[in-house]
């Protein structure tokens, strides 16, 4: 019975979630994001960068750039949700590394960063990152 329970709550969980992004239910949440990325000390030009509200079970993906020759980069998503949302950029790419997939780390954004609207009032700024660095919680991703 606790088990069923557990089942019951989880659905009515991912059913509440779902119901709040097809009726528009919440509020207008925006988010933007700048930096500079380079590898070893040139820019890292055509490098992937993407915005994730980070959910329960999935992320969604909210917004994808690439760097511009010089190693910028501006990302500005948006999310209607109920409480704060919750938004990370994830950086994928190849310095110094030959293998077959993309090395990726994720940056997650301060909820002072986020704000009521269509279009974010503020911008975090990354400043420039070494993608030659190691970062904390660097992964390999074959599908991004």
């Amino acid at each position: 019975m606790r088990h069923f329970l557990m089942q019951l709550l989880l659905v009515f969980i991912i059913f509440g979630c779902s119901v709040q992004g097809l009726l528009g239910i919440g509020r207008l949440q925006s988010v933007s994001v700048s930096g500079r990325l380079i590898c070893d000390g040139r820019p890292a030009a055509g490098v992937k960068v993407k915005m994730y509200e980070k959910e329960f079970f999935l992320d969604r993906k909210m917004a994808e750039v690439y760097t511009d020759i010089n190693g910028m980069f501006l990302i500005s998503g948006r999310k209607r949700e109920i409480s704060t949302i919750d938004p990370k950029v994830n950086v994928y790419h190849k310095c110094d590394y030959s293998g077959l997939c993309y090395k990726k780390f994720g940056i997650t954004i301060p909820d002072d960063y986020i704000t009521w609207g269509n279009v974010a009032q503020r911008t975090y700024d990354v400043g420039t990152l070494n993608l030659a660095n190691k970062y904390t919680g660097t992964t390999t991703d074959c599908l991004n």
